[in-house]
C-alpha cells in the first residue's frame, strides 16, 4: 500500500504538468472514442441501409412499362437461360391482365373513374372509335398472375396482408383468385364466393390489404391460371430477381443482358445503392484512419512524457537499485504512474467523446452526403417497380440523414482499455531502457 500511495503522489509531483498530461491526453482519447464510435455507427448504417434497398432486379420486355408501350412479352424458354446463373436465389415470374365487366369478367371495378380516369378512357376509346366514350365509363380491374406470393414487387402491393382466408399455391393453375378489401367489398364476395373471368368460374380463397387503394381494388391469381384464361400461355411481362447480396447485383445484371440481350431491360438497385452508401462508406475511412491516427498520437505523447519523467528521476532510479530493487518492480512503478495519469484522462476524454460524438458526426454527415434523388411515378408493372426503387432510395437517404452515435457501456470499456494499452506500451519502453542503467554510472553522472 505505500508503494502504490507513493506511486500515485509521484504522479502529481508537478501539478502543472500532470493538468498538461491529462488535458493532452484527453483530447486524443475522446478524438479515439469519437472516430470509433462513428465507425461503427456507420457501419451499422451501412448494413440498414444496404437492407432497405434490398437485392433485386427487374427483367422486363424492352419497350413495355405495364399497359403501354411495345414490343414483345417475355417467355418460359427466357427465363430457362438465366436460371443456371450464380447468386440467384430466387425467381418470380407475373403477368398483367385488365378485366372489365362489360367484356370477361362479372367483376366490377372498386375505383371510381374521376376525372383523370375518364380522360385516361375516352382518349382510348376515341381512338379506337374516333369518337368520345360515354361518362357512365368503369374502371378496368387489375388482375396479376404470380408464381411467388412471397415476392410481393411485382404486384403492385405496398404489403400483401391477408384478412381473411388464406393464399393459394402460387405454383398451381387451379381457377382460385384473392381479392382487395375494397374489390371484395365492392362485389359482395367473401371467402368461398364464386365470380367469373374469361367466362370461368373462379373461387376466392382469401381477402388481402395491399396498403394502397389501387391494390385493394385488384385481385391476385396464380401464374399459370391467368396465362390461360387470358390467352398468354407461356408468356411474362415481368420477372423479378432475388440475388443472394446486394454486393453481386452488378454482376448478375450483366450476366442477365448477355443472356438475353436487347430484347429485354434490365433495372437493378445498384446504382441507387451506391449513391446511398457512398457516403457511409467515405465517413468510415475517415473515421477509420483518424482512429488510428488517435490512437498512434497517444501512444506518442505518453511515450515522450514517460520518457521525460523517467531522465527527470535517473538518480530516484539510481538508488532504487542500489537498495536492491529489481528492474521490474522498478518498471511497474512507472508503468502504475502511467496509468494513474492515462486513467485521469480517461475520464475527461470519455466525457468529452460523449458530449462532441454527435456533433463532430453531424459534421462527417453534412459534408458527405450527396443530394436526394426523386422517386419515379407509381403505376402497374414495372412502372411500379421503379417507383418501389426510388422509394426504397429515400429510405436509405432517410438512413444517412437520421445517423447518431449510441454510447454504451461497451463502448466507455474498448475506451478505458485503449487507454489502458497506450499507458502499459508507452511507459514500459523508457522505464525499461532506464532501469538497465547501472546504479553506480546514474550516481556518478549526478
Amino acid at each position: 500500500m505505500v508503494v502504490i500511495s507513493r506511486v500515485i503522489k509521484n504522479a502529481f509531483r508537478n501539478t502543472i504538468r500532470t493538468i498538461s498530461v491529462t488535458f493532452i491526453l484527453a483530447l486524443s482519447i475522446a478524438m479515439s472514442l469519437i472516430m470509433f464510435l462513428a465507425l461503427k455507427t456507420v457501419q451499422t448504417k451501412i448494413d440498414d441501409a444496404k437492407s432497405s434497398i434490398g437485392n433485386i432486379i427487374t427483367i422486363s420486355p424492352a419497350g413495355v412499362r405495364g399497359f403501354e408501350g411495345g414490343g414483345e412479352l417475355l417467355t418460359e424458354d427466357d427465363v430457362s437461360k438465366i436460371k443456371s446463373l450464380s447468386h440467384i436465389t430466387s425467381i418470380t415470374k407475373s403477368i398483367t391482365d385488365r378485366l372489365t365487366e362489360d367484356e370477361n369478367t362479372s367483376l366490377e371495378s372498386a375505383i371510381e373513374p374521376g376525372s383523370f380516369g375518364e380522360r385516361r378512357l375516352q382518349q382510348e376509346g376515341a381512338s379506337a372509335n374516333n369518337e368520345r366514350m360515354p361518362q357512365n365509363i368503369t374502371m378496368p380491374v387489375n388482375a396479376t398472375g404470380t408464381n411467388n406470393l412471397d415476392t410481393t414487387s411485382n404486384l403492385n402491393v405496398s404489403s400483401l396482408e391477408i384478412t381473411a382466408g388464406a393464399k393459394f399455391d402460387a405454383t398451381s393453375s387451379q381457377n382460385v383468385a384473392i381479392l382487395g378489401t375494397d374489390l371484395a367489398t365492392k362485389n359482395n364476395l367473401s371467402v368461398g364466393s364464386i365470380f367469373q373471368v374469361y367466362e370461368k368460374d373462379i373461387k376466392v380463397v382469401g381477402i388481402f390489404d395491399g396498403g394502397n387503394k389501387f391494390a385493394n381494388s385488384s385481385l391476385i391469381m396464380p401464374l399459370k391460371t391467368l396465362q390461360k384464361l387470358s390467352d398468354q400461355t407461356d408468356q411474362i411481362n415481368s420477372v423479378i430477381v432475388q440475388t443472394d447480396s446486394i454486393d453481386t447485383i452488378s454482376s448478375v445484371q450483366e450476366a442477365i443482358k448477355e443472356k438475353l440481350g436487347d430484347k429485354v431491360d434490365v433495372v437493378s438497385q445498384q446504382d441507387t445503392s451506391n449513391q446511398a452508401i457512398e457516403p457511409l462508406e467515405n465517413i468510415k475511412s475517415i473515421s477509420f484512419y483518424s482512429l488510428i491516427g488517435s490512437l498512434v498520437a497517444g501512444s506518442i505523447i505518453i511515450f515522450l512524457i514517460m520518457i521525460m519523467i523517467v531522465r527527470e528521476r535517473r538518480r530516484e532510479i539510481g538508488v532504487l537499485k542500489a537498495i536492491g530493487s529489481s528492474n521490474i518492480k522498478i518498471v511497474s512503478q512507472f508503468m502504475v504512474e502511467s496509468l494513474v495519469l492515462t486513467l485521469m484522462s480517461s475520464v475527461v476524454g470519455i466525457v468529452l467523446g460523449v458530449i462532441f460524438s454527435n456533433p463532430v458526426l453531424k459534421v462527417l454527415v453534412s459534408n458527405s452526403e450527396s443530394s436526394p434523388m426523386t422517386a419515379p411515378g407509381a403505376g402497374a408493372g414495372p412502372g411500379g417497380m421503379m417507383a418501389r426503387i426510388g422509394m426504397r432510395f429515400m429510405g436509405a437517404q432517410n438512413v444517412l440523414r437520421d445517423i447518431h452515435a449510441v454510447v454504451g457501456y461497451d463502448i466507455i470499456l474498448y475506451g478505458i482499455l485503449a487507454a489502458v494499452i497506450i499507458a502499459i506500451i508507452g511507459s514500459a519502453i523508457p522505464s525499461f531502457i532506464i532501469a538497465k542503467i547501472r546504479p553506480a554510472e546514474v550516481l556518478r553522472s549526478e
